[in-house]
């Protein structure tokens, strides 16, 4: 019975922990898109004649390999936003990586 009791509490910490840290991901993810670039990906990016990325992705139109290719390399005009997004302050303070920082917009714009 104890052992079951603390298999079980241990699963239950594992994914609070999981969900925390998907949260962390998230904001830092809309903290990305507000300030990358200085004015945020949103200045291009939420009106009608660019790329709704949030549209997008949700509708499953664009993969996160593409959109993490397109941020690395650039494309048309959009330029490349790592060193941007590696620019971000909540993204230093996480320790993030390049493909932490792009996974968390992902989610971000997932939502």
């Amino acid at each position: 019975m104890k052992k079951s009791f603390g298999l079980l509490v241990g699963a239950a910490l594992i994914a609070i922990s999981g969900q925390v840290a998907a949260n962390e991901a998230e904001e830092i993810g809309a903290k990305i898109y507000e300030r990358a670039f200085g004015r945020g990906c949103g200045a291009c990016h939420d009106i009608a004649s660019n790329p709704q990325l949030k549209e997008l992705i949700k509708a499953g139109k664009l993969p996160k390999d593409q959109f993490a290719k397109v941020l690395k390399e650039g494309k048309n005009g959009m330029p490349k936003a790592t060193a941007a997004i590696m620019e971000v302050g909540p993204v230093k303070k996480a320790g993030y990586t390049e493909d932490q920082a792009i996974d968390a917009v992902y989610a971000y714009l997932s939502k």
